[in-house]
């Protein structure tokens, strides 16, 4: 039975302390002005920045402003939207996924964050993928492959007479390639690889990470099915299936592979749940072929050479304070979700895609994942706990509105540019001008840039440092929760040591009001943090990037249960960790 802790003696303390905040929410920290003068703004030769924030922001807002003219706008109009798309990025409103800030008006030009290339079972084909994926990750995309379709570990190569090395062998050669390729690279390249569970490697693809030194460029994900999942519970085998014949090689005990899956994830993080039979049920295009593989973060499936163009309303500053406190302002999100549409649209034409394939592709589909960050930060100027059923239906009640605003949005620019092209034979019974346009991105950087919390995460901790471009260390102190304390009269030294030690307020001596508003993902069970996002899950189109943190000493059990209960709240994916199972964590507290 869950507990409902929401129940908060004083929300008006929190609503005068956001009102004060209020003015803030649109400077950029100190963090966030590092972070932009190492990866975003423009350099010379010797590395020097050469332009401001403002100049960064009016170079994006400029470039993708350009779109407007291809669908019969003059300049005036254009100028108009450019005005409009610099003020939510420099008021912190909206923000771009990260090669879009970096890259636009820039001779390079590539403002998608990642991409999925199809994998097939031949072998020129299979380093041509490798190529492809070098081109990506130096332009700063991230890529997503399904290995599914490579023959297994032992089987027949007709062409030779040899015998096959299975689809692990190939995923340590993307590994590699992209070792060399982030050296050189805007960004350390990102990967994700999935494989079905019925394929006859299975087993060896769950435990390939296993050592914690192996394919250390890559997330990994195993494709359950429905079936899988209902013969976990009935306690029975499963089928293998050779991909490349649809041959029966076998069958597996499927709570046997459940567990060894689950304690995989709990050794090294990896691998993680992509349910696909529930991600093609929700294919925007199925006439297009299924969806096998996502982006590296597992929030966007995506076919073959479809691009990942992703924004991220922060909802910190979705706020209004009126004589009953602090409320959310409802117009102003509408409108911040309609120009985010836009400029997410504008991206799919201004964007000098890697390859043809992927530029033919992006415009086929005109893929956008509108999202949000800064959940945690909104619910507390709410004075909402996060792991409470107040949680559960304000995260409803967000989601739903942002889903059909995003879906307005992007009829009333097919109204005015037309669908887009594979609109025919899609899913949606009015005409769309993106697919699937709702997605919820971990918003790791950018989110730095916002000072906000990340996508619908709670706040890793009070205190923290993270760990960032390639070993560059900040330390984050909540604002919210630094107010609060001053105004309340228990800031401390004594207080601020714990909270560095700890990241959190449990043992503290502070009132339980403040404790029940400032939960950090460590004082949240697993459950909460899977019914949190089941309930984003409702209102998003693809997925949702969440990861679901577990203390040191959790046990297998416990990541078993999550997993289930993944599956049974009708999540499309789940990623878990446990703190301490890598040798290197982007987020720490007590450094």
């Amino acid at each position: 039975m869950i507990k409902d802790l929401s129940s908060v003696s004083s929300r008006t303390q929190m609503s005068e302390v956001s009102k004060e905040l209020s003015p803030m929410r649109e400077q950029l920290t100190d963090n966030a002005r590092t972070v932009l003068q190492r990866r975003y703004q423009a350099k010379d030769s010797n590395g020097m920045v050469t332009e401001t924030v403002a100049e960064m922001f009016r170079r994006v807002a400029s470039t993708l402003s350009q779109a407007e003219l291809n669908y019969r706008k003059d300049e005036t109009n254009r100028k108009t939207v450019e005005e409009a798309f610099f003020n939510i990025m420099s008021r912190l409103d909206f923000l771009p996924n990260s090669p879009t800030i970096m890259n636009a008006g820039r001779p390079l030009g590539q403002l998608s964050a990642c991409f999925v290339l199809p994998i097939d079972d031949d072998l020129d084909a299979i380093f041509n993928r490798v190529h492809d994926a070098a081109m990506i990750h130096k332009s700063g995309g991230g890529t997503g492959f399904s290995f599914s379709r490579l023959r297994p570990t032992g089987d027949v190569v007709g062409s030779t007479g040899g015998i096959a090395s299975g689809p692990v062998s190939f995923i340590r050669a993307f590994d590699t390639a992209t070792d060399v390729v982030k050296q050189g690279g805007t960004r350390r390249g990102a990967n994700m690889a999935i494989v079905d569970v019925t394929h006859p490697d299975i087993m060896e693809f769950i435990r390939s990470k296993r050592d914690k030194t192996s394919l250390s460029n890559f997330n990994i994900s195993v494709g359950i099915t429905e079936e899988f999942m209902r013969k976990v519970e009935a306690d029975e085998y499963f089928d293998l299936i050779n991909p490349r014949n649809g041959e029966h090689t076998g069958t597996a005990h499927a709570p046997y592979v459940f567990e060894q899956i689950t304690k995989m994830a709990w050794e090294t993080g990896d691998p993680g749940l992509i349910f696909l039979d529930r991600i093609n049920n929700g294919n925007p295009n199925p006439h297009l072929g299924p969806i096998e593989s996502t982006n590296p973060c597992g929030e966007q499936p995506l076919q073959p050479y479809e691009s990942c163009n992703l924004g991220s309303v922060n909802l910190a500053n979705m706020l209004k304070y009126t004589d009953k406190g602090c409320v959310v302002n409802w117009e102003k999100l509408a409108y911040t979700v309609s120009m985010g549409v836009r400029f997410l649209d504008n991206v799919v034409d201004c964007n000098k895609y890697p390859l043809p394939e992927i530029d033919a592709m992006s415009r086929k589909t005109r893929r956008i994942g509108l999202g949000v960050m800064g959940l945690a930060d909104m619910m507390i100027q709410l004075g909402i706990q996060y792991d409470s059923e107040s949680a559960l239906t304000f995260t409803d009640a967000i989601m739903s509105f942002v889903y059909k605003e995003t879906h307005k949005a992007s009829v009333a620019l097919a109204t005015a540019r037309g669908s887009y092209p594979a609109w025919e034979g899609s899913i949606y019974d009015v005409t769309m001008r993106n697919s699937a346009p709702t997605t919820i991105a971990p918003t790791g950087t950018i989110s730095i840039i916002a000072g906000a919390s990340s996508g619908i995460e709670p706040l890793f901790a009070l205190s923290y440092v993270r760990n960032v471009m390639d070993g560059t260390k900040l330390v984050e102190m909540n604002p919210y929760f630094e107010s609060v304390a001053r105004k309340e009269g228990f800031y401390s030294e004594e207080l601020l040591n714990h909270i560095h030690a700890t990241g959190s307020l449990e043992g503290a001596d502070v009132p339980q009001w403040v404790k029940n508003v400032f939960r950090t993902s460590h004082d949240i069970t697993p459950e909460w943090h899977i019914r949190l996002q089941s309930a984003a899950q409702k209102h998003t189109d693809n997925s949702v990037s969440k990861t679901i943190n577990f203390p040191s000493t959790a046990t297998v059990e416990d990541v078993a249960e999550a997993y289930t209960l993944a599956y049974e709240l009708g999540c499309k994916g789940i990623t878990v960790y446990r703190d301490g199972s890598k040798d290197e964590q982007v987020l720490s507290v007590g450094s």
